[in-house]
């Protein structure tokens, strides 16, 4: 029998388009957008549908139009697999990287849709005005091995604010933090064997020290936000450690602004759990890619490609273990 986790990707993910095939072909999907553009009170669907990509890019549009883009993908699913007389099965588990843990706990019952959508956009505000006079920037670096990360760590950290912020795969990691750090640590991670260092062409410290502001403000929102105990076990981005009732759920929403995500750890423990296939909900291949590095043997599968075949194709509706 299949067991299976729905993961849910981040900023970086978005692309002008996305979402709208979909929203045309389902009605459910459709609705979906609709309930978006009521929450913001503006038109976040046609931002993601025709742009202007430099806008759709910026944070506080790109992180609620991508939670309603990965909801309408997971209606549309369910909309099209009961079409055929068959259902999607209740995941095992529903992990988000980074700004996708809200789509996680819509999709998984804690957070009401319109409170999502409304909650990314403050976070992106929020965010964008962290560390307000510290020049933020973040780096991705390729081939360093695990092993040498803390002395990273050790010699970035005397040259500013510095933080692992995401640990994707095997070799890859994301490091954030103060510009100064972020430039020397570049330069760093090729002495200790990296393969290449690339300085991301972003203004904002995600998880780092530097969303010490931005935690503080989201908590405020957040404690407006009725949220209730999810009805599929959610994990952690620092630590991987399930969270299964509301009150957990709305201190992961601060507390992953200024720690790392460490995706290897959540996907290993999913995979330790008995998971053997993951759905990425939501457009894209990131998370599918990333899990295709840290779980060769487990099967990944991209909904946006499931829902574009014809006829629909999601190998695991057959068959399929539920939580």
């Amino acid at each position: 029998m299949t067991s299976i986790a729905f993961v849910f990707p981040g900023q970086g993910s978005q692309s002008v388009g996305m979402g709208r095939a979909v929203a045309a072909a389902s009605p459910a999907a459709a609705a979906v957008f609709a309930a978006a553009d009521d929450a913001l009170g503006e038109s976040i669907s046609s931002l993601a549908w025709d742009g202007p990509e430099e806008l759709l890019n910026r944070t506080e549009n790109a992180q609620p139009a991508l939670l309603a883009t990965s909801i309408a993908y997971l209606v549309a699913a369910s909309e099209r697999a009961a079409a055929a007389g068959k259902e999607i099965p209740a995941p095992a588990f529903i992990a988000g990287h980074s700004m996708g843990q809200y789509s996680a706990m819509v999709a998984a019952g804690a957070l009401d849709l319109a409170d999502g959508v409304r909650l990314v956009r403050a976070r992106g505000v929020h965010m964008q005005r962290s560390g307000a006079g510290r020049d933020g920037a973040m780096a991705a670096v390729l081939g360093l091995d695990d092993a040498a990360i803390p002395e990273l760590v050790r010699q970035a950290s005397a040259r500013g604010v510095f933080a692992v912020a995401n640990r994707n795969s095997p070799g890859q990691v994301v490091v954030s933090g103060e510009r100064t750090a972020i430039d020397a640590a570049a330069e760093i991670a090729k002495s200790l064997g990296a393969k290449r260092a690339i300085v991301l062409p972003v203004s904002v410290a995600a998880h780092s020290p530097l969303m010490a502001e931005a935690a503080t403000a989201m908590r405020t929102v957040l404690a407006t936000v009725t949220f209730r105990d999810p009805t599929v076990p959610l994990l952690a981005n620092a630590d991987a450690r399930p969270i299964t009732t509301a009150d957990g759920a709305r201190a992961e929403l601060v507390e992953h602004l200024t720690a790392g995500v460490d995706w290897v750890r959540a996907v290993q423990a999913m995979q330790a759990a008995g998971v053997d296939t993951f759905v990425e909900v939501g457009p894209g291949k990131v998370l599918t890619n990333l899990i295709k590095r840290i779980a060769p043997d487990a099967t990944a599968i991209a909904l946006e490609d499931a829902l574009a075949a014809d006829p629909f194709d999601l190998p695991f509706l057959e068959g399929a273990a539920h939580a």
